[in-house]
């Protein structure tokens, strides 16, 4: 059903970008039936479309495996955004000089379906690390302090949309999750910010950055240690919460 006032969507450029999608990191080669997979599309759909996709240099066919690859346009889209990014440009600076001088690692992250994508990863905490966390990885909304916080202050509509699919998603460990999910809710509201420790010796913290302008902006802060949790967030709090408030200021200024 159209909606008043809205055009409706283009479904061949929502397909295509579907098929942009399914290429994940650690996904070099995807053939028309792993696409057909990924996508729900059929088969024929996807050979339509990757043939497009080729055609105007988004895709690469290596003919001996059958399959794609992503084609470099596709890397300058994401080179435009970052430059192009008044909240980028604003947040980079402090979120780096931060890092430096703790010797932390700072993030800042959107969502992006049901994972949250960093727009800028500073990293200058890598003891014991087992994860290089680069601009355009996406990390699980459900697990991390990022999508809880996200979470927290999302759109009714949007949360519970979301948070049912996550549901149908993790649906064996959902009683869990579910209640972590509420209490990280709970702690942002009374204290700003959530924790999260879903890997072996990272914590992390996160607070949401809202502005009437931009997406829900999730800013972080973690390190791998082996110190207990509470002493870890003593250390971290007070400067995550400083740095928000910095950055929120900051963003205000450039949507007058």
């Amino acid at each position: 059903m159209r909606t008043m006032g809205r055009s409706p969507l283009n479904r061949s450029l929502k397909r295509g970008v579907a098929i942009l999608r399914a290429f994940r990191p650690g996904t070099e080669l995807l053939g028309n039936g792993e696409l057909a997979e990924r996508t729900g599309l059929s088969r024929a759909s996807i050979s339509r479309l990757t043939q497009t996709l080729t055609e105007v240099g988004y895709l690469e066919y290596c003919a001996p495996q059958r399959a794609y690859r992503l084609g470099a346009p596709v890397l300058t889209l994401g080179h435009a955004m970052r430059s192009g990014s008044p909240v980028l440009r604003v947040a980079t600076p402090p979120m780096t000089a931060l890092a430096r001088r703790l010797r932390i690692n700072v993030g800042l992250a959107v969502r992006d379906g049901d994972e949250m994508v960093y727009l800028e990863s500073v990293r200058f905490n890598t003891k014991g690390s087992q994860r290089s966390v680069v601009s355009g990885q996406r990390v699980p909304i459900e697990l991390t302090a990022l999508g809880r916080a996200w979470l927290a202050v999302a759109p009714e509509i949007e949360r519970k949309t979301l948070m049912a699919q996550l549901k149908a998603k993790r649906r064996k460990r959902w009683s869990k999750l579910g209640k972590e999910v509420g209490e990280a809710a709970a702690h942002v509201k009374q204290n700003g910010y959530c924790v999260a420790s879903w890997q072996p010796q990272v914590i992390a913290l996160a607070t949401p950055l809202l502005s009437a302008r931009h997406p829900i902006h999730v800013l972080n802060i973690s390190v791998t240690t082996e110190e207990p949790l509470e002493v870890a967030i003593c250390a971290l709090e007070q400067p995550l919460l400083a740095l928000a408030a910095h950055l929120r200021q900051a963003i205000n200024v450039i949507e007058l």
